[in-house]
């Protein structure tokens, strides 16, 4: 399985957090690790380390200081929402697929049946979270970001990537000309891009199984009819996803899941002693 994260120096124990509650829960399995960089992480003998003892194959990707020459970058745009837009452009050829998580993520159960989902001819399978919104943000986010064929407005933290397909379609000079014409109406630049340009060869999967939103625990058990209990989520969801700007490596986070995550960092930080 080939899984893909874009960090800095700041989320290296999120990231092995994430690795270390993949690991456990999808056992039997070989993983390679891509981990998109502008430069090598300083933490990188710590991360060899990590990986090594947890037979994790690790790929650095160090994009140095001259990969995005031609990209409109402004503070507004950093050079860092390119990352997952052109993931494909740095990966190794012969890689048909990948899994992009970002490092607010826990796996809790066993993603196999994600990774191995056909894509059919779509470029990307991500969730939405739209119905946690009662829809009220769908019609606005399809005319804000001129794309009325696409099924929803999908979260990106959590894809699959269809390489193949992704490498035919997915051109540089399209997405910076979508950013040029439409920078006054991108809020989350590189989500936005990627559901205003694609986001109607995007597949749909159950955010319930595959990108919970741990802060919304109270809505999906709503959604559900009070189906989707704590109890449901232990047993089914393989992703929570810790969405938002409180996160659950800090000291004042108090959300349901806060204890679980905390508990795979504490076994992720035994993993090295």
């Amino acid at each position: 399985m080939n899984l893909l994260f874009a960090i800095d120096n700041h989320v290296v124990d999120q990231l092995l957090t994430t690795l270390y509650s993949i690991t456990i829960n999808t056992p039997n399995q070989t993983f390679d690790v891509y981990v998109i960089q502008k430069n090598e992480l300083k933490k990188t003998p710590k991360i060899l380390n990590f990986c090594e003892r947890l037979g994790l194959n690790y790929h650095p990707i160090i994009l140095g200081e001259t990969f995005l020459e031609n990209a409109p970058v402004t503070n507004r745009y950093p050079e860092t929402i390119y990352y997952r837009l052109l993931a494909q452009e740095y990966l190794p050829a012969d890689l048909d697929r990948v899994l992009y998580l970002d490092v607010d993520i826990l796996a809790i159960n066993d993603l196999s049946a994600l990774y191995q989902l056909d894509l059919d001819e779509s470029l990307y399978a991500a969730a939405s979270h739209s119905a946690l919104s009662n829809n009220v943000t769908e019609p606005l986010n399809k005319l804000r970001l001129g794309n009325y064929e696409a099924e929803s407005y999908f979260n990106s933290g959590i894809m699959m990537l269809n390489l193949k397909a992704i490498r035919d379609q997915v051109k540089s000079d399209d997405i910076f000309k979508y950013i040029y014409d439409n920078k006054m109406a991108l809020f989350l630049p590189d989500q936005d891009v990627l559901n205003g340009l694609y986001g109607h060869q995007i597949k749909k999967i159950p955010d319930e199984l595959y990108n919970f939103d741990a802060r919304r625990s109270p809505m999906y058990y709503a959604l559900s009819n009070g189906r989707w209990t704590l109890d449901w989520v232990i047993e089914n969801t393989v992703f929570l996803h810790f969405c938002g700007r409180d996160k659950p490596w800090k000291k004042d986070y108090h959300n349901r899941y806060g204890g679980l995550y905390k508990h795979y960092a504490y076994r992720a930080q035994k993993i090295l002693q």
